[in-house]
């Protein structure tokens, strides 16, 4: 195989050189999307498109002439990004068949740049969830369910256990992109990030999750959930390349008011990293109820590092966080209340028959087209905007979103450069365990710790760390100032660089196509 020889082979390179052409990518990626269908990573595989994407980014090889380091890269989007002529569900009976007129401006660009689009990926309904558990095709599972890593540590189970119900979830909102890199069966994923929902599942799968700096990143195109907290994130298995497409993604656009009007000037991470000036804080606050004693270990290891390395850590306090998931849970209800009017049967999506009268057919279509947890986060945000109460919820839980922010500018004030806290409270649990719990109280609990850099419009990132007693991914989150992205990807691929993650071993894969998942071995295009 051409790029054998390598666990973390450039395969940019490789493309320039002749080493594999963009079809054989391609093709090999198609092939282990077959394979590992049994994760219900992708919702729809556009293999027609992706190969003629590759065939003329391979013409444009062959000119010497390709358009950037993303030209003939396969990558997956999660399925609430508009794509023209590809149909965009939001896993959701709403908008099955729905086919968008235009690209979301990420889409866009991505294709702009000869990046080679394999497939969307799949999701929680309307992306409200933690789980990638709740949309219409079916929960996704977490490739690290059939890695080598985590059977050998349950063998010990019992024999009579269904291990057909012993794999673990993926995470979410953006499980399928998570599980899409982690399995290689493409290199980059893009997913949306509201309260955590790139870190999250990046953290359960074992790969990089980057959220930017809210407005970095055009949301257009990107179906909104929460407009003041949106932001499309960027998986990858490695931060070089989560800096890549950082750098082809980011800037201003005129389709969304709410991005930077500077343009953004794309950036390399240095080889050779110096910690030994940073300030890393601390916080104090997320060490939260229900962290475990696994993750709290490896916090403090990750501190020691920086330590060692003569970094200055201090332990930092940001007091409003204890509020900060209630002070979500409004704010979100409220929004999506808003949002998801648009879902009314008249201009797209799912119509249901009834034609009593014209609020009937409303009615019905929103029945028929929402699940239970999309309805209920409806209610609940209607409810918190009806004029009685809108005082009391909403305007206060504006007022407490702004102490959030004011606490980590003072945090970063104080000389702190980078926060290190954990990511999620726990690794993956079993599918069967975690569907024992309703959505609104997992999202509560897996959302814990990584909502506060939304409301604040923070970047953070998500870095695969260890891995747990079970064999199961675990990963800490890194939080930078506004806009201050090169700063903390460098901090990170320092960190990278120290705790040497393992390549995930996926036993079932390899037995199928040992040629196919040699290649995919490689953990970055960059």
């Amino acid at each position: 195989a051409a790029l054998k020889d390598a666990l973390r082979s450039q395969v940019s390179a490789a493309l320039k050189e002749g080493r594999v052409t963009p079809t054989e990518l391609c093709q090999r990626c198609l092939a282990l999307i077959k394979n590992t269908k049994f994760l219900n990573a992708y919702i729809t595989v556009t293999e027609e498109t992706a190969l003629k994407q590759a065939e003329e980014s391979e013409e444009r090889y062959k000119r010497g002439q390709p358009r950037g380091i993303l030209d003939g890269i396969p990558i997956a989007l999660k399925d609430n990004f508009n794509t023209a002529g590809i149909e965009t569900t939001c896993a959701s009976n709403m908008l099955k068949g729905y086919i968008s007129p235009y690209n979301a401006t990420v889409v866009q660009k991505l294709l702009d740049q000869g990046a080679v689009l394999l497939g969307k990926t799949n999701l929680d309904e309307f992306a409200m969830g933690s789980g990638s558990t709740d949309g219409v095709f079916g929960p996704v599972r977490n490739p690290w369910s059939y890695s080598k890593q985590y059977k050998e540590k349950s063998v010990s189970k019992s024999h009579s256990e269904d291990k057909e119900s012993d794999w673990v979830i993926s995470g979410g909102s953006s499980g399928g992109s998570a599980a899409a890199v982690s399995s290689f069966t493409c290199f980059a994923a893009l997913g949306s990030d509201t309260g955590g929902s790139t870190r999250n599942p990046a953290a359960h799968c074992g790969v990089v999750g980057l959220k930017p700096t809210y407005g970095l990143i055009s949301r257009h195109g990107l179906i909104p959930l929460v407009n003041s907290m949106d932001v499309p994130g960027i998986l990858t298995r490695c931060v070089d390349d989560a800096a890549v497409l950082l750098g082809s993604l980011a800037g201003h656009d005129p389709k969304d008011s709410t991005t930077i009007q500077d343009d953004f000037k794309p950036f390399e991470l240095p080889n050779l990293i110096d910690v030994s000036k940073l300030s890393i804080g601390i916080p104090k606050e997320y060490h939260a109820p229900g962290l475990s004693s696994e993750i709290l270990a490896l916090w403090s290891k990750a501190a020691d590092l920086f330590k060692n390395a003569g970094a200055k850590v201090v332990e930092v306090s940001l007091p409003h966080t204890r509020y900060s998931i209630v002070c979500y849970h409004v704010l979100c209800t409220a929004e999506v209340a808003s949002n998801m009017a648009r879902f009314d049967g008249l201009e797209y999506g799912h119509r249901s028959d009834v034609k009593d009268s014209t609020e009937s057919m409303y009615a019905a279509t929103r029945r028929e087209g929402f699940n239970d947890v999309v309805r209920g986060r409806i209610l609940s945000g209607n409810y918190f905007l009806l004029k009685q109460n809108y005082e009391k919820y909403f305007v206060k839980a504006q007022k407490v979103r702004r102490l959030i922010a004011n606490d980590f500018v003072k945090v970063f004030r104080s000389g702190v450069d980078i926060l290190l806290t954990p990511t999620t409270l726990s690794d993956a649990a079993p599918y069967t365990e975690f569907i024992q719990e309703d959505n609104r109280t997992r999202s509560a609990q897996d959302d814990i710790l990584t909502q506060a850099a939304n409301m604040a419009g923070l970047p953070a990132i998500n870095i695969p760390t260890a891995l747990s007693e079970r064999g199961l991914p675990v990963g800490l989150q890194f939080i930078g100032r506004s806009f201050q992205e090169k700063q903390l990807l460098t901090v990170a691929k320092w960190f990278e660089k120290q705790v040497q993650f393992p390549v995930i071993q996926l036993e079932e894969v390899k037995r199928h196509d040992s040629g196919v998942f040699q290649h995919q071995q490689s953990a970055s295009f960059s």
